[in-house]
């Protein structure tokens, strides 16, 4: 599918990226060796990626996950940071994230759907990662936590927000003072992630399943949902957060090609054939 996308993805040096179905991008974090751990060019880099995803006609859907099977994304790279507070490396001139936060994604507003796929470790900005995505699919061996108070750090990419918003005060305020890891199941209890795959071996094909369904849907349908309910989640009224929807999308979205196709479709007993959102 790569060659018949109608812009180039940005180069990188921290991910992977492939398409293995239609209109899916999948993105995998490139640093076994270190975990996953994302330095300070992968937050930049990650931006660049998912901001080019929105903005690509043909993809509609992305899904992330870690290289090898230990780590989905073990937070920043201490090592680096060490270097830097110890003085034998440059402070970076900018700042340490992009608006959209760690890897680009922790705080990222976005326009389409991104999955997580956790393969294993998703401790501090790995965790901020998934508590910011639209979906989690987690392998049932997977470990979650905000270990940043044992480095002398916070939870900084906007995790500590998104996890009292999700979870409540209680436990929030557990996972970020004590820095412990909780396992798939206490995430799911928790309203934290969606679902634990079958095996560790499946999590990303399982993520990529959900992925091709909201392929299959209407782009436009998709993307102002997805609004709708981000809107719905960072504002404290929710009929405020259905008017906002209501005024930014329903024109644009009844007027668009895509609700033509749907009804029509629907009327005549057909598949849908979508095209490209223009929202």
């Amino acid at each position: 599918m790569s060659s018949t996308l109608v812009t180039r993805p940005p180069q990188t040096s921290i991910f992977r990226l492939s398409f293995p179905v239609p209109h899916v991008l999948l993105v995998t974090i490139d640093r076994e060796k270190s975990r996953n751990a994302i330095p300070f060019t992968g937050h930049f880099e990650g931006d660049a990626i998912f901001t080019w995803f929105d903005e690509e006609p043909l993809l509609r859907v992305a899904v992330i996950t870690g290289s090898g099977n230990k780590a989905f994304c073990a937070g920043a790279d201490l090592i680096e940071q060490n270097a830097r507070a110890s003085g034998k490396e440059e402070l970076p001139k900018t700042n340490v994230f992009p608006p959209s936060g760690f890897a680009g994604l922790s705080r990222r507003l976005g326009k389409k759907p991104v999955i997580v796929a956790v393969n294993g470790f998703a401790l501090g900005g790995g965790f901020e990662i998934c508590l910011n995505s639209d979906v989690v699919v987690s392998a049932p061996n997977a470990k979650f936590g905000l270990p940043e108070v044992n480095v002398g750090l916070y939870a900084a990419a906007g995790g500590l927000s998104r996890i009292a918003r999700s979870a409540g005060l209680q436990v929030a305020s557990e996972l970020a003072l004590t820095g412990r890891h909780i396992t798939a199941d206490e995430a799911k209890q928790w309203s934290l992630i969606n679902r634990i795959a079958k095996s560790q071996e499946s999590v990303v094909a399982e993520a990529l399943d959900i992925a091709q369904l909201i392929a299959s849907k209407s782009p436009d349908a998709v993307i102002v949902s997805r609004a709708g309910i981000r809107e719905a989640f960072e504002t404290a009224s929710m009929e405020r957060a259905s008017q906002v929807t209501d005024q930014r999308y329903r024109g644009a979205l009844i007027q668009g090609e895509n609700y033509k196709i749907g009804v029509k479709a629907f009327s005549e007993k057909k598949t849908p054939e979508w095209v490209s959102s223009k929202l």
